[in-house]
């Protein structure tokens, strides 16, 4: 059984298997609009602010 997952950026179906080469992605297209878009700072990993090592605590 394979597995059938979508495509993050345009939702098609896409079968998980080791000859789907863009996996998750459908595509090298899809692919490379999400590394488009972490480029362009589109998403971001939540994080705190680093803190200043010169402020006073």
């Amino acid at each position: 059984m394979t597995t059938v997952v979508e495509c993050p950026t345009c939702s098609a179906k896409v079968e998980w298997k080791p000859e789907n080469k863009y996996r998750p992605f459908c595509s090298e297209r899809c692919k490379k609009i999400d590394l488009g878009a972490w480029a362009e700072e589109k998403y971001a990993i939540p994080a705190a602010p680093p803190k200043d090592p010169h402020e006073e605590e």
